[in-house]
Order: C-alpha cells, then structure tokens, then sequence
C-alpha cells in the first residue's frame, strides 16, 4: 500500500504525519516542488515512527510515485495567503481557484505519468472545483475532493456539545460544496438514534436559531482556526488519511465526499461508497424541500466558478 502525497506546506505535512501515524500506507513519498522541504518533513515524521505502526516515509521526485494507490494533491495558494479569510466574502475559498487550478494543470500530468492507475484525492482549496480541473488535466475519472468530510465531522462536533454526548453518538452530514454553500441535512441529523429535531423539540428549544448559530460555526470553522493560527490543517489532515485508508484497503465504507455528479454538472458532495476505485457508488439522500433547494444553490456556485477556469 503506497501513498503520494504532493505539496510540503502546512495541509501537506499534516495529511503526511496523520498517515504516518495512523499507518494509513505501508509506504508514504512526499513530493514537494523544493524537494530539500520534503526531505527534512519526511526525515522529521521518519525519527517518530519507530512508535507506531511500521511505514516507510520519505522525499521523492513524480517519478518516485510509481505504484501508488492513492495521490493526495495539496499543492496550492491557501486560504490566508489567498485572502479567503472573510466571513462576509460569499465566495469564500472560490477565489483561490484561478491561481490553484493553473498549479494542478501544470502537476497533475506530471502524477498520471508516473502513477497512472493511482486514485487522485483533491485537498487543496476549493476542492470541488479543483477535482474538475484535476480530471481534465488527468484525463480519466478516478479523481474524488475531500469534499464535506471534514465539514460532516464539524458538523458532529458541534451537535455533540450542544446535547451533551460523545461525537461518536450523532449521525450528522453535510453534502454540497466544501465552502459557503455547503448544505446541512438537518432532516436526518441523529444523536443516539434520536431525530435532531425531536430532541430540540423535547427540549423546547427554538430549533431556528439554534441551527443558524451551529451552521454559522461550522460554515466558517477554518476562519476562526486560521485567526488563531496561521492555517487551517490538522482537521483536513486526519480526514484525508482516512479517505486513504478507504481506499487503499477497499473498505467500501461511505462518506460524504466528492465526485463528479453528472446531474449537476460539477464535483460535489453526496454520500459515497469509497473503496479502491475511489468512488465506488454514489447514494442518493432523502432531502427536505429547503435542503434540495440548498444542494441546487451549492452545484450552481460551483458552476459558476469553474466556468471561469475552463478552457
């Protein structure tokens, strides 16, 4: 089981030491465009993996890609440099795409040349969009984002501390795009078997305001992250290591990430079943009125701003 993970800046050494240390691949090979940064990242994660499971990381070159099963691409202008760090901006991580999708022309070649039979798993921002372009550049369709995955687990987060329980005790995703227009599926939220909605109910709280204030957090959860420290990172980290580790091990589990949706025209999340073709299946969710509606005005944002970059 071997991993390329491509890009040495803060999202890139969080997906690799998150693999390392969750022995996600067998073997791991960091590719950065300075290859000296990959070399002293893979050295520094290498002297802790005596401590954990048996893996093998180190600095390569595209060449050095060959025989991967899974490329994580998360080369790219972030959200900080990229001044997407504006509550008020809707279009939030859309406006790094014209720089990012001109980077993944130029690498994404240079990784199917070398790997060509690899699942290649978008993480850099905006990675619906960006999943598009890497599709194109690659020109075959095992290219998934990470879509709302990490976004769903937000989501779990925050509905666990409001009703008092572990994460581990709430069935709660978001679907759409890995942005501002995300869509939470408040119509099968969870906790403990228990609908959302019957629980605020219960407990005669005004269910409106209360899903504003959670949507608001999670919606812009990588803003107030970057306003205390410099990136948004570990989070997207530990999910991308476990969409690898999907993949690498044919789990057949399903997550909410994205793939291209031939209904709306773009990649988007819905929840899919993951295994080592990448998207194996794609389900279908039951939506209320307001939350198809919401799905419509995600793949339309998405629409919109990858017609910019197309060629």
């Amino acid at each position: 089981m071997k991993l390329g993970i491509i890009g040495a800046g803060n999202v890139g050494c969080a997906c690799a030491l998150a693999a390392a240390t969750r022995g996600s691949a067998r073997e791991i090979v960091l590719v950065n465009r300075t290859r000296k940064t990959a070399q002293a990242v893979a050295t520094d994660i290498r002297y802790g993996t005596p401590l954990g499971p048996r893996v093998d990381i180190r600095d390569g070159d595209y060449g050095d890609l060959a025989g991967c099963g899974v490329v994580m691409i998360t080369s790219g202008i972030n959200e900080k440099t990229g001044g997407a760090t504006d509550r008020n901006d809707k279009e939030g991580r859309l406006k790094l795409l014209d720089k990012n999708a001109a980077i993944y022309r130029d690498i994404v070649p240079r990784i199917v040349e070398a790997a060509p039979h690899a699942v290649l798993l978008t993480v850099t921002d905006p990675p619906d969009p960006l999943a598009d372009v890497a599709r194109e550049a690659a020109g075959h369709g095992k290219v998934m984002s990470a879509g709302t995955f990490l976004d769903s687990q937000r989501f779990r987060i925050h509905l666990a501390s409001h009703f008092g329980v572990s994460p581990a005790e709430v069935d709660a995703m978001v679907i759409g795009d890995h942005g501002t227009s995300q869509v939470f599926v408040w119509s099968a939220a969870r906790v403990g078997g228990v609908p959302v909605a019957k629980l605020l109910k219960d407990r005669g709280e005004d269910a409106a305001a209360m899903h504003a204030q959670l949507e608001k957090d999670v919606r812009y959860a990588n803003i107030t992250i970057i306003e205390g420290h410099d990136a948004s990172q570990y989070g997207i980290g530990i999910v991308s290591a476990r969409i690898t580790e999907m993949i690498l091990n044919d789990e057949r589990a399903t997550i909410p990430v994205g793939s291209l949706q031939k209904p709306y025209g773009v990649t988007l999340s819905l929840p899919s079943v993951v295994g080592r073709g990448g998207i194996e299946a794609v389900l279908a969710p039951e939506l209320s009125a307001t939350e198809r509606e919401g799905l419509e005005k995600s793949a339309e944002s998405l629409r919109q701003a990858l017609a910019r970059v197309q060629r």
